[in-house]
């Protein structure tokens, strides 16, 4: 039998997105909530894993980018502004999308849950209440 186990993580960031041509080309942010879900087996404690240990999986991620500005390592305007007024920046080799934010998440957080018992990770990043973009992995 597999069980279907999910946490949820919130933070505030900042981005923009410079090709953009409907607002989102300026510098903007969003309460950002991401949902790391598991599929898989139960271990002999009844656990497909322990939330205290996908929590600490997360962890250093959501704390990098929590009031921080994620920026396009490309983006060389916003990433000097940052870097010279000393502000919190997340520099990612990718446009900051919902989706590529999911991917990236799931790229670093695969190596960290899977396991002999784990069938599938997901990974949900909602950027609005009501826009959500998903990134799965499944053996």
């Amino acid at each position: 039998m597999l069980i279907r186990i999910a946490k949820e993580f919130r933070w505030e960031m900042g981005h923009r997105l410079p090709y953009h041509k409907e607002g989102c080309e300026n510098l903007h942010g969003h309460s950002y909530r991401a949902e790391i879900e598991l599929l898989g087996e139960r271990d002999a404690g009844g656990m497909v894993l322990d939330y205290g240990d996908l929590g600490a999986a997360i962890a250093p991620y959501v704390a990098q980018m929590d009031h921080s500005f994620m920026v396009f390592d490309q983006d060389e305007l916003v990433r000097e502004f940052l870097a010279e007024n000393r502000l919190k920046a997340t520099v990612v080799p990718f446009h900051s999308t919902a989706e590529n934010i999911a991917a990236w998440l799931l790229d670093e957080l695969r190596p960290k849950l899977e396991g002999p018992g784990i069938h599938a990770i997901t990974v949900r990043v909602y950027e609005t209440a009501k826009s959500v973009a998903e990134a799965s992995w499944s053996r």
